[in-house]
């Protein structure tokens, strides 16, 4: 457990220096511009790792055919401003994969509108049964996990976990 603490303190203090906060322009609020974007995906497989290993599950690895299907949708639920499973065209999450080409099946997708980072969303997640059973689930081996941040600081984050 001590273990498992370590690395989510490491990878919050590496989180630290990748986001910016500003002002959201609300009641005194703070938002999180993205910084080093190309890092975000690997703290959260790295953090959703630590969380599936102290449970004894096996890891999962980043998919970019899975990743191709999250950033598809967080663009696009940012286009309907509303988080939801379904695509502007009427796509399900299955549709989604499917059109990346994966071969495997999909274990299930997990959505969030937030100004957030990535560590409070997956915080966020794991206290959500129906969100923690998808991430905890045992068949799943890859991950695709994107964003999409408007202009007003909100994010909308995507992960499809595959097996």
């Amino acid at each position: 457990m001590t273990r498992v603490f370590l690395i989510l303190a490491a990878a919050a203090m590496t989180l630290v220096t990748a986001c910016t906060p500003v002002p959201d322009g609300s009641s005194g609020g703070q938002t999180y511009r993205i910084r080093n974007a190309e890092k975000v995906q690997f703290r959260m497989v790295d953090s959703l790792n630590a969380l599936r290993q102290a449970r004894g599950l096996r890891t999962v690895q980043l998919n970019a055919q899975l990743n191709a299907a999250a950033a598809t949708h967080a663009r696009d639920m940012s286009v309907q401003n509303r988080p939801w499973h379904f695509g502007s065209d009427g796509s399900s999450p299955l549709d989604r994969v499917a059109r990346t080409g994966y071969l495997g099946s999909i274990v299930g997708e997990t959505i969030s509108e937030t100004f957030e980072s990535e560590l409070e969303t997956l915080a966020a997640w794991m206290e959500e049964p129906t969100t923690r059973a998808v991430l905890m689930d045992a068949s799943a081996a890859n991950m695709g996990f994107a964003w999409h941040q408007e202009p007003n600081g909100k994010i909308w984050w995507t992960l499809v976990l595959g097996s």
